[in-house]
């Protein structure tokens, strides 16, 4: 191998290197805690973890002398063994060694399935691979057990909650350093702390999982709906809206019964059954199904911010993160085959313009077939093979993600990248030759004949909840001026001053402007301290000389003093710096 296939510069090597250190996070459990039962424990992303069920609940004192274990176990350099057992001969190791949760997952195997472990030193445990060779190889000064929360078994919430322990592991400490630090800087912006101080949003538990917005959070969303009904108005969407309840009926003809129910509400009117959509792409069917349409009108694009709910478990519930109501920026295109390219195309560069309003950057994804699927794999296939070539054509670099498409058609999936160089999965291309035919959708072709449309499903932010979250993290709270809940903030330093602060006011409002006037008889230092708090962009302070020379002194969020300005420039400035929606304001 080359020297870079033993960096994480190689992602098969930066797995096995963290697999190894979930395993040497088990052992050294083990070690301290006996009476331990062992769940799994995977690499993730940004480390590792490993699920395990013990009688008392781990403490950040216990982390500490864990991850003391975990040293010494890296510095025995154990080699890691690999061995095989018959399915039999596995299932008595695994009772031997008194660990349930491994019976119960080899019990779940196929019957001609490989059943491997992998042994270093006295621990064993039964894993499917791969790892490096020894405990050694993993940098001690590079490790760090990050904290401990609950996990159901399997994800169940009906399961045994365990103790999962989290942790991460680098090839050098600098590596680790900056990783510890970018943690450090996200907790600063951490969307839940931030929505609190600035009063955006909350959540309650009279209604967990479903959150409200407050005063300014609702300004941070209408702007952006503003935004998004103005980007998808020139790109020749229109706009629908469809009921949130719909009859259960719907759901099965659409295909959501089978791949979704267990995510979904459901509810009885006079009798009959119902249930609350967590998706909106079938009354969008409904929609284009209303009347019969000619090949001439086609493409047709329909775009909807519908309201839907989803039964999320509660341990999963994370601020606007995950929830269980939100708002979907949905569109759906119906069209004839020979319009699908351009239409990805076009749908694709409307995503790069959005995006580039907030200044992200991002990476694309090709989803393929899942293994539970609608239709017929050579359609699959050559759905796979257009946006593929559409990709190729606009030389957009991308992955391919095996097995992780919709159930009824492969996707374009954008991860948009955010100032903690962190990911999050937004905006995505669905194509679907599936579910026309389950709705028996038509048009009128140049033939005269009915024809079946071809159909995508997109997204831009997604989550309208997810993605304010997203921005609010990316800014630290900071927005840019044209999404700011409060754009100027006026602060007189006297009373004598209150009468031309009201009035410096009152004229930014009617410009358009969000505006407060801060009359408080407070001294000017703590004034401004707080608008800086409130991230507010511009503070206008105003005293005796302003009043005389009728003009306004400016200090911003980001730049701090301006200095003096006449108010029809700042007006101007400003009124340019919004119709632009300038991210870095």
């Amino acid at each position: 191998m080359s020297d870079k296939e033993y960096t994480f510069e190689n992602k098969e090597y930066k797995d096995a290197y963290r697999h190894t250190a979930s395993h040497i996070l088990a052992q050294a459990v083990k070690r301290l805690y006996p009476d331990a039962r062992l769940a799994i424990g995977p690499a993730i992303e940004n480390g590792f973890y490993y699920d395990f069920d013990t009688e008392k609940p781990f403490t950040p004192e216990s982390l500490s002398v864990i991850e003391a274990e975990m040293r010494k176990i890296i510095k025995e350099r154990l080699p890691l063994e690999r061995f095989e057992l018959p399915r039999a001969e596995a299932i008595e190791f695994v009772k031997k060694q008194n660990e349930p949760y491994k019976a119960e997952l080899i019990y779940d195997l196929p019957e001609d399935a490989v059943i491997s472990f992998y042994k270093q030193g006295e621990f064993t445990d039964m894993c499917a691979g791969p790892h490096v060779d020894t405990t050694g190889r993993i940098k001690a000064n590079a490790l760090k057990l990050i904290n401990c929360t609950g996990a159901y078994w399997r994800g169940n919430a009906e399961n045994k909650m365990l103790r999962r322990i989290y942790g991460t592991c680098f090839m050098s400490k600098e590596s680790l350093d900056e990783y510890l630090e970018r943690i450090e800087e996200a907790k600063l912006r951490d969307h839940r702390k931030l929505g609190r101080e600035l009063d955006l949003f909350g959540l309650y538990d009279e209604g967990p999982g479903f959150p409200f917005f407050y005063p300014k959070g609702m300004v941070i969303k209408n702007e952006l709906l503003r935004f998004w009904r103005e980007e998808h108005q020139k790109a020749g969407y229109v706009e629908i809206s469809t009921p949130i309840i719909l009859n259960e009926a719907l759901w099965h003809r659409s295909g959501h019964w089978d791949h979704y129910k267990d995510n979904m509400y459901f509810t009885k009117i006079d009798d009959a059954d119902y249930a609350i959509k967590p998706m909106n792409c079938p009354g969008g069917m409904l929609v284009y199904k209303r009347r019969m349409w000619s090949y001439r009108e086609l493409p047709v694009r329909m775009a909807e911010l519908g309201l839907v709910h989803r039964h999320e478990l509660s341990g999963t519930l994370h601020g606007l993160m995950r929830v269980r109501n939100f708002t979907q920026d949905d569109a759906h295109i119906f069209m004839m085959p020979e319009h699908i390219a351009d239409e990805i195309k076009a749908a694709i560069d409307l995503v790069d313009k959005m995006y580039k309003v907030f200044g992200f950057k991002y990476r694309v994804d090709l989803s393929t077939r899942p293994e539970k699927f609608m239709g017929e794999i050579e359609t699959w296939d050559r759905a796979e093979k257009i946006l593929e070539n559409v990709l190729v054509e606009k030389n957009v670099e991308y992955r391919i993600n095996p097995g992780d498409g919709a159930f009824y058609g492969p996707k374009i999936d954008f991860h948009l990248v955010d100032c903690l160089d962190r990911s999050w999965q937004c905006a995505t291309l669905q194509l679907d030759f599936q579910m026309p035919e389950r709705f028996e959708l038509e048009y009128v072709g140049a033939d005269g004949e009915k024809h079946r449309p071809v159909m995508i499903h997109r997204t831009v932010f997604g989550s309208m909840e997810r993605f304010i979250a997203i921005i609010t993290e990316h800014f630290g709270g900071a927005f840019p001026l044209w999404l700011a809940p409060v754009q100027v903030i006026v602060l007189p330093i006297t009373d004598r001053a209150h009468d031309y602060s009201k009035s410096v006011a009152s004229s930014l409002s009617e410009s358009g402007f969000r505006v407060e006037t801060d009359l408080r008889n407070e001294k000017i230092g703590l004034k401004i301290r707080e608008a800086r708090l409130q991230k507010i962009p511009y503070m206008l302070v105003l005293g005796d000389k302003e009043v005389e020379g009728g003009f306004i002194n400016v200090r911003s969020r980001r730049d701090g003093d301006i200095g003096e300005a006449s108010l029809t420039d700042f007006t101007a400035e400003l009124t340019e710096k919004v119709h632009k929606r300038e991210h870095n304001v």
